[in-house]
């Protein structure tokens, strides 16, 4: 259900002079029940109904399709925290509602761990789910490389072993992730030594040996082949690290194109390019692992147990410290930039566009395809907009645009 934790650059407005309200107390009312006398029951068993009396709301720190997150400080103590606040105006269906509620009972299930984000305390009030989470401020992964002077094989060795091993405790609880990706692991804070946490179980499934799913969801880059083929099982989790682990190493995704249909047939053929720069200069070791994590039958695929007992995991701290270059820094860059605009051109859409709207958004956008040559001029956009009658500001129209300029998805 979107990012528990995000980055203060995300921050909105920084206001300390007065008291946070309760977001979504104003102008709600909705009677679910036969007869309109029960509200919508989520979660089974909240901490509570007020979350005001414990916690203090400060400034918005994220946004996405069902709710916003805010700075939450606890009154008592003064400790931080990230508050998930679900408007449940947003929760349409029963499958929405299942949602929040195995979010919330998957990250209750898994143990604690210094790499997997914590769930502090629950509420409920009649218009809203509030997540009290622990926070991670301390940027994402791909910025905090690209700010590092000297980026090296051994360092992603490093990363892969903490993100498989996250992936090893969720299969070892029944938790399949679904949704590994490099924007779902944030560091605690911002010092050197501060861990990297998975930050998002919003598609996150519960499974017992030999389940198999149907449902296709996920990140497009970093989707298995199993899961477009509709059967699938937890080994699309160790894909998504292999997909990681490729684009830790070069810098861009293994399976691209510029139309989603190409990257789906990308995926499919699951050919890997170890040709162009830095692969020749990268390790036999560190290859045979991305080819074994990538291996498009999930039967052969390595397992995340596997993954860890591999020489190059293993070895690690023996991985080559030879820098892979500038090339490869600034690819990350572009990828982290670009996936900023989507989060961007997604708030904008969440701030103007109803729920209704969002799922027609492709429909959309066809239409405003005036000139039909599959892409979309920013005097298109514009008026597009206008005829569905949003008057978004120029500035926002802008982020819109180049998000949908630079990337395959938004």
């Amino acid at each position: 259900m979107g990012n528990c934790c995000t980055t203060p650059t995300l921050a909105i407005g920084n206001k300390k002079a007065k008291k946070k309200p309760n977001p979504f107390s104003i102008d709600y009312s909705v009677n679910y029940a036969a007869g309109g006398e029960n509200k919508l029951t989520v979660l089974k068993e909240p901490t509570g109904t007020d979350i005001e009396s414990t916690y203090e709301l400060g400034r918005e720190l994220g946004r996405g399709e069902f709710g916003v997150t805010y700075l939450c400080t606890d009154k008592s103590t003064g400790e931080q925290f990230a508050c998930k606040s679900i408007s449940k105006k947003k929760l349409r269906t029963a499958i929405d509602v299942e949602d929040v509620r195995r979010e919330v009972e998957i990250m209750r299930h898994l143990p604690n761990h210094p790499n997997i984000v914590s769930l502090k305390d629950t509420y409920e009030d009649d218009n809203a789910v509030h997540l009290v989470m622990e926070l991670c401020e301390g940027g994402e992964l791909f910025d905090r490389i690209v700010a590092r002077g000297h980026y090296t094989e051994r360092a992603a060795a490093a990363v892969t072993r903490t993100i498989v091993e996250v992936v090893q405790v969720c299969h070892k609880h029944g938790v399949m992730h679904r949704d590994l990706k490099p924007e779902n692991f944030l560091f605690a804070n911002k010092k050197e030594t501060a861990p990297l946490k998975a930050i998002d179980f919003g598609l996150s499934m519960f499974f017992k040996p030999g389940d198999r799913f149907t449902e296709i969801v996920g990140s497009p880059y970093y989707m298995a082949p199993e899961v477009l083929k509709r059967n699938y099982g937890p080994e699309v989790d160790v894909w998504s690290c292999g997909v990681i682990l490729y684009i830790l190493l070069c810098g861009v995704p293994p399976f691209w194109a510029e139309t989603e249909q190409g990257v789906a047939q990308a995926i499919i053929r699951s050919v890997l390019d170890f040709t162009r720069d830095p692969w020749p200069k990268v390790s036999d070791n560190a290859k045979d692992l991305v080819k074994k994590m990538l291996d498009p039958d999930p039967t052969q695929r390595l397992t995340a147990q596997q993954v860890l007992d591999h020489p190059w995991i293993q070895n690690a701290k023996k991985a080559p410290n030879v820098s892979l270059g500038e090339t490869v820094k600034a690819r990350l860059k572009q990828f982290s930039v670009m996936n900023k605009l989507k989060k961007r051109a997604l708030k904008v859409i969440a701030e103007f566009l109803s729920v209704e709207e969002v799922a027609g958004i492709k429909e959309a956008f066809e239409m405003m395809d005036t000139g039909n040559n599959g892409k979309i001029t920013i005097e298109e956009l514009r008026d597009g907009l206008q005829k569905l009658g949003h008057h978004i500001p120029e500035p926002d129209v802008q982020i819109l645009m180049d998000a949908v300029s630079n990337t395959a998805y938004t």
